[in-house]
C-alpha cells in the first residue's frame, strides 16, 4: 500500500468519535505530564501500560503516541516559565525561553514554541508517512544475520549515548539482557534463572519492569531528595506573536525541524544534539541587529528553532520502532513492550500485517498535532495552575497508579515484590547515574536479538563468520565499533592538539 492510499484509510478510521477521544486525551495528560518537570512521556505510558489488557490496540496506541507528542509540547512550558527543562529536550529552549519571559515576553516564547512544535510535528508526521514504507522495502532484503548486528548496533549506541558514560550504560543494558533471559527457553523448554519460583516460569512482564524502572523508581528518588520550597512562576502575558516575531520565528522553524527529523531516525539520535545544533545555528544566522538579544533580553529564534528540532526529532523516533521493530529511547522502548502486549510485533511485516493500525495511528499524529495547538495555546494558564501541584501528593498518587495497575494485570502479590524490589534499584540507578532506558531496551531486544543469532547460525551451520563476510552484517558492526570506540578515540586526539 502506498503512502497516499495508507493516508486515506488512516483518516478514514481516525475521525471516529473514539479514537478522536482517544487522541484527545493523549494529547491532554501528555501536555500536563511535559509541563511537570521529572514526569515524561516514559513514565505516564508506562502507568497506562496495564491498559493493553482491556483496550483496543488502536486505541492504546492513539493515546500513548498522543502523550508522546503532547510531553514534546508541554515541556516547553516550564523552560520557559520556571526556567526548569520537563524534558532533556527542552534543555536548550530554557536559555533563551526564561529570558525572554524575565523581560515580560513569555507570551511570544510559548506562542513560537507552540506553534514551532505544530510545525515541526507536521513535518516530522510526513516524515513517518512516506519515509516508513522506503525504510519497510529495504528492510524485508535483512536476514537474521543483519537483523542481530542491527541490534547490536541499537545495544551500544542507546548505551553509550544515554548516560554519563558508556560503561554505566552497558551496565544497565547487561542487567535488561539478564530480566530478558528470565523464563523457559523456548528452543530447548529449559527454565532459565527461574530460582525454583513458578511465578517466573513465564518471565518477567515487560509492563511490570517499565513501571518499576520509571514510575515507582522515579517516584522514589524525587522523594529522597524533595526539598520544601515555594516554586515562582513567571506571568504569562499576551499570547501573540508579531509580524516581527512571526517573520524571525519562521525559517527557525524550518531549519528546526529539517535538523531534527534526522537525528530521531538514527540509533539513539535524540533530541539533545539536535536542539543544540538548532540554537547554535541560529545563534551564527541571526541578523546583526538581533544579535545582542542572545544571552541578554532573549532571541525569539533561540525559542523556534530548538523547539521544532525537539519535536521534529521526537517524530523521527516513530520510524525505527515501527519499521524496524528497534526502539531508539526510552518512551519508544516502553510502546514496544506495549506491542508486544498485543501480540503485535514491529518491523517490516507491521505495515502489511496490521495495515490499518499504522496508518490510523498515522493519521491520527497529524490530528494530534492540532489538537495540541489549540490546548496549549489558550489553556496556558491551567498549565500553569498544575505547576502549583505539590510534589509529595503528585509522587504519592503515581505509586498508588502504579500499584493498582500492577496488581490488576494478574492480580499476583509475586508482581508487587518485583515491581518495588526493581523500584529500588532504579531509585539506586538514578541516585549513581545509570540510565535506566538500555534496561528496558535490553529487555526487550535481548530476546529477539538471540533468536535473530541462532536462526542466522542454523543457516551459516554454525559459522560465526557470517557475520562479517555478510556486507550488510560488517557494515552494521563496524557502525557500532565506531560508535562504541570512536568517542574515545577523538578525545585522545583532542587532548594532544
Amino acid at each position: 500500500m502506498d503512502s497516499i492510499s495508507g493516508l486515506a484509510l488512516g483518516f478514514g478510521n481516525a475521525f471516529s468519535l473514539a479514537n478522536l477521544a482517544w487522541a484527545l486525551l493523549g494529547c491532554f495528560l501528555g501536555t500536563a505530564v511535559g509541563v511537570l518537570p521529572g514526569i515524561g512521556p516514559a513514565l505516564t505510558i508506562a502507568l497506562l501500560l496495564p491498559i493493553t489488557f482491556t483496550v483496543s490496540a488502536t486505541g492504546a496506541f492513539i493515546l500513548f503516541c498522543g502523550v508522546f507528542y503532547g510531553a514534546m509540547y508541554g515541556g516547553s512550558t516550564t523552560s520557559i516559565l520556571l526556567n526548569t527543562p520537563g524534558e532533556s529536550g527542552s534543555i536548550i529552549t530554557a536559555l533563551e525561553g526564561a529570558k525572554m519571559a524575565r523581560n515580560g515576553r513569555a507570551g511570544p516564547a510559548l506562542a513560537t514554541s507552540a506553534i514551532g512544535s505544530f510545525v515541526a510535528g507536521t513535518v516530522g508526521t510526513l516524515g513517518i508517512a512516506f519515509l516508513g514504507p522506503v525504510i519497510v522495502e529495504w528492510a524485508l532484503v535483512l536476514g537474521p544475520a543483519e537483523y542481530f548486528s542491527l541490534m547490536v548496533l541499537c545495544f551500544v549506541t542507546v548505551s553509550a549515548v544515554l548516560g554519563s558514560s558508556a560503561l554505566r550504560g552497558m551496565t544497565s543494558l547487561f542487567l535488561g539482557l539478564l530480566l530478558g533471559l528470565v523464563g523457559i527457553d523456548l528452543q530447548t523448554g529449559q527454565p532459565r534463572l527461574t530460582f525454583g519460583v513458578t511465578e517466573l516460569l513465564d518471565g518477567v512482564n515487560v509492563v511490570l519492569v517499565a513501571v518499576a524502572l520509571f514510575a515507582v523508581g522515579e517516584a522514589l528518588h524525587m522523594a529522597w531528595r524533595h526539598h520544601e520550597g515555594k516554586v515562582e512562576v513567571l506571568e504569562v502575558g499576551r499570547l501573540m506573536l508579531s509580524k516581527e516575531d512571526l517573520k524571525r520565528s519562521f525559517w527557525p522553524w524550518m531549519r528546526g525541524a529539517g535538523l531534527g527529523f534526522p537525528f530521531g531516525v538514527l540509533p539513539a539520535g535524540g533530541t539533545e544534539m539536535p536542539t543544540m545544533l538548532s540554537y547554535y545555528a541560529e545563534r551564527k544566522l541571526v541578523k546583526p541587529e538581533h544579535r545582542h538579544e542572545f544571552g541578554t533580553t532573549g532571541a525569539i529564534e533561540g525559542v523556534a528553532g530548538p523547539e521544532a528540532a525537539n519535536n521534529a526529532a521526537a517524530a523521527g523516533v516513530l520510524v525505527p520502532m515501527l519499521t524496524l521493530g528497534l526502539p531508539t529511547s526510552a518512551t519508544a522502548a516502553i510502546m514496544l513492550s506495549a506491542f508486544q502486549s498485543y501480540g503485535i510485533n514491529p518491523g517490516p511485516m507491521l505495515f502489511t500485517q496490521q495495515a490499518e493500525l499504522v496508518w490510523t495511528l498515522i493519521a491520527s499524529l497529524f490530528i494530534a498535532n492540532v489538537m495540541l495547538v489549540v490546548l496549549n495555546l489558550p489553556l496556558v494558564g491551567l498549565w500553569v495552575r498544575i505547576l502549583k501541584v505539590p510534589v509529595p501528593q503528585l509522587y504519592g498518587g503515581i505509586l498508588v497508579f502504579a500499584t493498582i495497575g500492577t496488581y490488576g494485570i494478574s492480580n499476583s502479590v509475586m508482581d508487587l515484590v518485583i515491581l518495588y524490589a526493581l523500584g529500588v534499584v532504579a531509585m539506586f540507578m538514578r541516585r549513581f547515574d545509570f540510565p535506566v532506558a538500555p534496561v528496558v531496551i535490553g529487555m526487550i531486544l535481548g530476546p529477539m536479538a538471540e533468536q535473530a543469532l541462532r536462526q542466522a547460525l542454523t543457516i551459516s551451520q554454525g559459522d560465526w563468520t557470517t557475520f562479517v563476510t555478510r556486507p550488510g552484517s560488517a557494515l552494521i558492526l563496524a557502525l557500532a565499533v565506531l560508535a562504541l570506540a570512536g568517542p574515545r578515540i577523538w578525545a585522545a586526539v583532542a587532548s594532544r592538539r
